[in-house]
């Protein structure tokens, strides 16, 4: 079929070219699609451009999603996914209010019913923008050919714009079949939005002078740094002032996590240190957060002894849980930048000492709680434990050279949250989880689209036996892609954190929590033959002596992937803070 190039003459176009040329000048290379009878025509243009997009099709719309989404999240760009209309939109749901939840950005093309018939409940119609209004950043129902070329560029803007997040456009038939001549570079008709919010320079001041009265501080980092491209600025801020920095699930790889000043992870599955130092910190300046509540637990009891400077680009984020001393809307890599002039420019902030000296006491502090509470947890000589599983891994892509190009992804649930605790990252946009909506199922399509973006990087799935089966059918896509991931089943056979509040919270009363087919039966599926069955290697592990060849096997695996590591479901994601409780009840053992 004859390829066209990107297009800028009068010719009439039909609604479908025009999208697809729109996302061509965009900048789109890859788009994971799936077809359906109200998105047909889309599918046939794109066809027509494969020599400049590469459509990757899932096995069901939600992978689709979470495989746009691991695009985004490691590129910065956005993710674009296109599905029909009716279920094919329904199936997107989750993944638009996980990008939502997470600020990814996220491009979200639907099909709908031809206009005469939208309202009739015609086959396949649902309301797609009413359902996906509250979970989107913004949406758009095209009911006209000619609105096509400006609602491509409006939707690009917003979706990378201030806090980035996900735009659906829902597009109904006849306006994808009806022929127009375009215009390539319409105005945009966005009034009222203003994404671009930078500090005022009297408000940076005022950090400065909070920041030196203050003998006991700490950096609160979270995904903003990320979204924000802030990390290396975060970096030189924390180096030049000394400060600690303690970082939420999203903010993993912000700060290295091998450095002296990284207290690790806070908030529920946090490390006792950092929470400690959160609680008796005498100011916090939380950056690119948002205050969640498995961060803060008991909201008014979370960093009460502290001033609080909240910097973050989404006004509505600003006292909205936790009020602040000083609450500044501004893109947190451009308050950083003149945060860092600031210091260098000497505004005396350790008069008569240097930053060692002013809180030598206050690393003491720290040093005490990293030494006498560390993350620990009890191996066995019998078992493979998750906590050394994800331990083995690190260590062998360490010495394998391969940490920088390596990218984590996560299902959900204490798999997530061993992996945050246990592998250390040291940069930014190595580390994808579905962070504020929790959503299982997400890990195996998200690195696919990381892999699909970086073809060159190695794509790791730590995953549980629960939440890889939500999408275990993307094995089918990564095989026909040529997309060789790897997955690391951390198998336990139950749901395992619900398991943990069970036994916690609820005098261990199994509700529905196992996931096998019976005690005498062996675990359950057979992974093994499951992902063989889709042509893809697979081994299964029972012995701690064979993990690291197993690991190793894994890893040099040209096809992808899948290493079953059976682990007993007994253990549980220690330290933790109860929901809605405080550092005084944190678990520990």
């Amino acid at each position: 079929m004859s390829k066209q190039p990107i297009l800028t003459g009068t010719a009439p176009l039909s609604g479908a070219d025009i999208l697809v040329h729109c996302l061509v000048r965009q900048g789109v290379k890859v788009v994971f699609a799936y077809p359906g009878g109200a998105s047909m025509p889309i599918h046939q243009a794109l066809t027509r451009v494969a020599d400049k997009i590469r459509t990757i099709l899932p096995r069901h719309e939600q992978g689709g999603g979470f495989m746009a989404s691991g695009y985004a999240r490691s590129t910065g760009r956005p993710g674009v996914c296109i599905a029909t209309s009716g279920p094919g939109a329904t199936n997107f749901v989750t993944c638009l209010a996980d990008a939502k939840m997470d600020s990814v950005p996220l491009i979200a093309i639907t099909g709908q019913v031809s206009t005469p018939v939208i309202g009739t409940d015609a086959f396949q119609e649902t309301p797609t923008i009413e359902i996906c209004r509250a979970i989107t950043k913004h949406h758009y129902l095209l009911t006209r050919t000619e609105d096509i070329t400006r609602v491509i560029k409006e939707a690009f803007y917003i979706a990378t714009t201030g806090r980035p997040g996900p735009v659906i456009i829902d597009v109904p038939k006849d306006v994808q079949n009806r022929q127009v001549v375009p215009d390539w570079d319409p105005p945009m008709n966005l009034p009222g939005y203003r994404p671009f919010r930078k500090a005022k320079a009297e408000d940076l001041r005022r950090v400065m002078e909070l920041m030196r009265g203050s003998r006991k501080p700490i950096i609160y980092a979270g995904g903003g740094i990320i979204s924000g491209n802030a990390a290396e600025e975060l970096r030189l801020f924390a180096e030049k002032t000394r400060i600690p920095v303690a970082l939420t699930l999203m903010g993993l790889g912000a700060f290295p996590s091998t450095h002296y000043q990284c207290l690790q992870m806070l908030g529920m599955h946090g490390t006792v240190y950092a929470n400690y130092a959160i609680n008796e910190a005498d100011l916090l300046l939380a950056f690119g957060v948002r205050f969640d509540d498995r961060v803060t637990g008991k909201v008014s009891e979370f960093a009460k002894h502290g001033k609080i400077v909240h910097i973050d680009i989404d006004a509505a984020e600003l006292n909205k849980c936790k009020p602040a001393t000083l609450p500044i809307c501004s893109d947190i890599k451009y308050a950083l930048q003149e945060l860092l002039k600031l210091v260098e420019q000497g505004l005396h902030l350790f008069p008569g000492e240097t930053p060692e000296q002013k809180y030598r006491d206050w690393y003491r502090q720290i040093d005490y709680w990293r030494e006498t509470e560390p993350l620990r947890y009890k191996d066995r000589d019998d078992a493979i434990m998750p906590q050394y599983c994800i331990e083995r891994l690190w260590h062998l892509l360490q010495a394998r050279g391969w940490l920088d190009r390596t990218i984590i992804t996560t299902g959900v649930g204490q798999h997530q949250m061993w992996a945050a605790q246990y592998f250390k990252f040291t940069r930014p946009r190595n580390w994808f989880t579905s962070g504020g909506l929790g959503a299982m199922g997400f890990g195996l399509p998200a690195a696919i689209g990381a892999l699909a973006a970086h073809p060159d990087k190695i794509a790791i799935d730590i995953d549980g036996d629960g939440s890889f089966l939500m999408n275990v059918q993307e094995l089918a896509c990564a095989y026909c892609e040529k997309l060789p991931v790897k997955v690391l089943v951390l198998n336990n056979q139950h749901l395992g954190m619900v398991v943990q509040w069970e036994d916690r919270f609820y005098a261990s009363n199994r509700a529905h929590t196992y996931l096998g087919a019976g005690p005498d039966e062996g675990p359950y599926p057979d992974f093994v033959q499951l992902a063989k069955s889709f042509r893809c290697g697979a081994r299964q592990v029972t012995q701690k002596a064979d993990l690291d060849d197993a690991l190793n096997e894994m890893l040099d695996a040209q096809v992808p992937f899948v290493l079953d590591v059976l682990v007993p479901y007994q253990e549980h994601v220690l330290p933790m803070i109860p929901s809605g409780m405080t550092v005084r009840d944190m678990i520990k053992a």
